[in-house]
């Protein structure tokens, strides 16, 4: 073969690992690249990107609004209008041809726009705690899913240093099977403590999937691109449920729509029964030009009108104000009940998350003293195979620890740690439920921002 057949021969060899390369640097780059970060950048991200919390800014926004609205009435408005004819007046058509006007109003006296003024300032009271509420409760979702995806990913790599041990142990107990050391059914049992690891290991990688979807969710970042930072989760402060709770967020929020609404119905009974002043100004800028305005004056109209005086409104009898009274009343004692059940909730689920809390506590302790009883037999079993037992070999001594003993006992110790790691989340999720519950969550933002 000469030169030139081998150039032939090696121009799409070059080409196809071209091709290759090309095709692996653009997967890696269209891959999201996973980086640590830390708790409070998180908690940061999902409260920018929720959108829970922006209604609720538009919700305050609109309250701000809602009371500047109440307020300004009392501002004089001018009002500015004209109209010049289209076709020649006929006749006396009731009122002066004007060119423009202007129009000055205000209201000067009103009762009821008082209690409008105090149901608008309660209103943007309530829709500034509710934005509180909406804050906090995006940062209990991320942070507990946050600090469970720093548990799933200890397990992980804790379930695949135990799949490992376990393809060791199937090995081993393959070899003394096959010497007629250990029955078949040792064998058996290793292969389906192996299969069972496995299978833990993907329900956590399936579980750790589900967590990056949702921060991603909550962060707007990438799907895989968050990796947890243990060191950035401080320790979440030890609360009890017999403390002075400082009163959540949304319950002030509903207590104070509740208040906003009796205000507005008080204000709309009263409309019903006291007298309302307003000040009036208009200038008109009369015109005689396509009207005979003029023949039916005693004088010629004159150009410039002004004038001005003090509306005031008496009501008498007006069914339409008296059935919305009666609606708002009705809506005021709806809202006012379902700020007194949210509070009975709020009480019902401290008192739920105090009890499951101790529980916790107890369950956490036991998982971690059994991780450390199941670290103190790893090291037994590793001296012993080490040194031997050193209890010989006569009659009723304890026979010498198989090499399988080892992978036992590492497997049973991950265990042990993964059941801790379980116990230690479901306390840090419960205290952070509790502190939520008792409107303490600004000590956990605290601790995320020192």
């Amino acid at each position: 073969m000469n030169e030139s057949e081998l150039l032939k021969i090696g121009r799409p060899i070059r080409v196809t690992c071209q091709a290759t390369l090309l095709a692996a640097g653009a997967a890696f780059l269209s891959a999201p690249l996973a980086a640590q970060v830390s708790l409070a950048t998180v908690v940061d991200l999902a409260q920018r990107n929720s959108t829970t919390v922006r209604i609720a800014q538009a919700d305050m926004d609109k309250a701000r609004a809602t009371l500047s609205e109440a307020k300004d009435v009392g501002i004089p408005s001018l009002l500015l209008g004209t109209g010049l004819p289209v076709f020649p007046e006929t006749g006396f058509t009731g009122s002066p041809p004007s060119i423009w006007t202007a129009t000055v109003e205000s209201m000067v006296f009103s009762v009821p726009q008082k209690h409008y003024i105090d149901a608008a300032k309660s209103g943007l009271h309530a829709a500034t705690a509710n934005l509180k509420d909406a804050r906090e409760q995006v940062t209990l979702q991320a942070s507990t899913a946050y600090i469970e995806l720093d548990t799933v990913s200890r397990e992980l790599e804790t379930a695949r240093q135990e799949e490992g041990f376990a393809g060791q142990l199937v090995s081993i107990e393959q070899e003394r099977t096959e010497a007629g050391v250990d029955p078949l059914n040792a064998l058996l049992e290793a292969r389906l403590t192996a299969a069972q690891i496995k299978l833990k290991r993907e329900q956590l990688e399936g579980r750790a999937d589900t967590l990056g979807e949702q921060l991603a969710g909550l962060t707007g970042l990438p799907v895989g691109s968050i990796t947890p930072d243990h060191g950035s989760i401080p320790e979440i402060p030890l609360i009890r449920g017999d403390i002075v709770a400082k009163g959540l967020a949304g319950i002030e929020a509903a207590q104070m729509t509740a208040r906003s609404k009796q205000q507005v119905a008080r204000g709309d009974r009263e409309t019903n029964y006291l007298p309302q002043m307003s000040f009036v100004a208009q200038y008109n800028r009369n015109t005689t030009l396509l009207n005979e305005v003029n023949s039916f004056f005693a004088k010629p109209l004159p150009a410039n009108n002004f004038s001005s005086g003090i509306s005031v409104q008496i009501p008498v009898f007006d069914m339409g104000h008296r059935a919305k009274a009666r609606a708002s009343s009705a809506d005021a004692l709806r809202a006012t009940v379902e700020a007194e059940q949210a509070q009975k909730q709020n009480d019902v689920a401290i008192a739920e998350l105090t009890g499951s809390l101790r529980e916790l506590d107890t369950m956490a302790e036991i998982a971690s003293l059994k991780q450390e009883i199941a670290g103190e037999q790893l090291k037994t079993v590793l001296a012993q195979l080490q040194l031997g037992n050193g209890t010989g070999n006569g009659p009723g001594s304890t026979p010498q620890l198989s090499p399988k003993a080892e992978q036992l006992a590492r497997i049973d110790e991950g265990q042990k740690l993964t059941e801790s790691l379980d116990a230690g989340f479901e306390l840090a999720k419960a205290r952070l439920s509790l502190l939520r519950a008792l409107g303490h969550m600004e000590d956990w933002l605290h601790e995320l921002h020192p």
